[in-house]
């Protein structure tokens, strides 16, 4: 059984294949400011379960001719920090504005994932559900923050940080799933496949 993986996000890749799986990646295209506007009373933790859906969904029905006998993983982030639910901050001045009041204080990444199984080409059921995993952020100098900055690393991803990358060293702690935080939460995944009928040892690369 084949693992897709609906994103193009190699950490999200990375962590796939050290945990001894080998997804094929497929971009859903989806919208994320489109849809989420169409959802404006969603709490956070339905909107990246929404978020995860639909790049589920989309993948799924482009690839079930192509896989089908495979499981399809959708992925959406997003760091609740002082009453506020941000993504990928996209500029240079937004990142620098989030990482000036982030420094120093605690954030909740919200992981939203959703699990499509395909059988004979045809869609079956679907699993979705979110983790959260609180975020302790360092204090990192102006100068470091523009040194951050300049990496561009901090620009497309959720809440402008990473932990396996340059971000990692301006986070003092995480409380939680480490794996959601790079991207893909690895238990969670672990039990939304159970729920469409798959183990996630029959995905693993050379069973």
């Amino acid at each position: 059984m084949q693992l897709v993986l609906a994103s193009q996000s190699p950490a999200r890749l990375d962590v796939l294949r050290a945990a001894g799986v080998e997804p094929v990646q497929y971009v859903s295209g989806v919208d994320e400011d489109a849809l989420a506007a169409t959802l404006p009373s969603a709490t956070p933790e339905q909107l990246v379960a929404a978020l995860a859906e639909a790049k589920a969904r989309t993948v799924a029905a482009a690839v079930a001719d192509v896989h089908p006998d495979s499981v399809v993983v959708g992925c959406d982030s997003m760091l609740a920090h002082d009453g506020m639910l941000v993504g990928k901050p996209g500029s240079p001045n937004r990142a620098r504005e989030r990482w000036v009041t982030m420094g120093g204080g605690t954030g909740i990444l919200l992981t939203g994932h959703a699990v499509v199984r395909i059988q004979g080409g045809v869609l079956g059921d679907l699993a979705s559900g979110t983790a959260q995993t609180t975020i302790r952020f360092g204090s990192p100098s102006p100068a470091e923050i523009d040194a951050y900055i300049a990496t561009g690393e901090p620009l497309a991803v959720a809440g402008g940080f990473t932990l396996d990358g340059y971000g990692g060293w301006f986070v003092d702690g995480v409380d939680g799933d480490p794996s959601s935080v790079i991207g893909v939460s690895l238990p969670l995944t672990r039990r939304l496949l159970l729920e469409v009928g798959v183990s996630v040892v029959d995905l693993w690369a050379g069973r």
